[in-house]
């Protein structure tokens, strides 16, 4: 049976009036906040990298936060200041889930 693929939130860089958010840098900035939570983010041998729940991303020219419903379970407080981020400045948010970069390719058979 296939693991059922997490349901994501994609907050887009764009406001529900139409226009781009600022600073042009917002994706990367919250992610960075964010990368303290997620596999290997503490510890000794801790380095700074995106959390695995929160990642930047660019989607038809739209700078995109990806958010992973998973990280409601971990950590809710988390999960809830990157919601009530989106929410606060007005930003598109879609609930949807990622497809994996192989989706859509034909496998031969054989």
């Amino acid at each position: 049976m296939a693991e059922a693929t997490p349901t994501e939130y994609f907050i887009q860089g764009v406001t529900k009036n139409g226009k781009t958010f600022r600073p042009s840098d917002w994706s990367e900035r919250l992610c960075g906040v964010m990368s303290a939570f997620g596999p290997g983010a503490r510890g000794p041998n801790a380095r700074l990298q995106y959390s695995l729940y929160v990642r930047p991303t660019i989607l038809g020219n739209v700078k995109t936060v990806i958010l992973d419903a998973r990280l409601r379970d971990i950590e809710p407080m988390a999960f809830d200041f990157v919601m009530n981020f989106a929410k606060d400045n007005e930003l598109l948010v879609t609930e949807a889930c990622e497809l994996p970069p192989h989706h859509g390719t034909q496998v031969k058979q054989g």
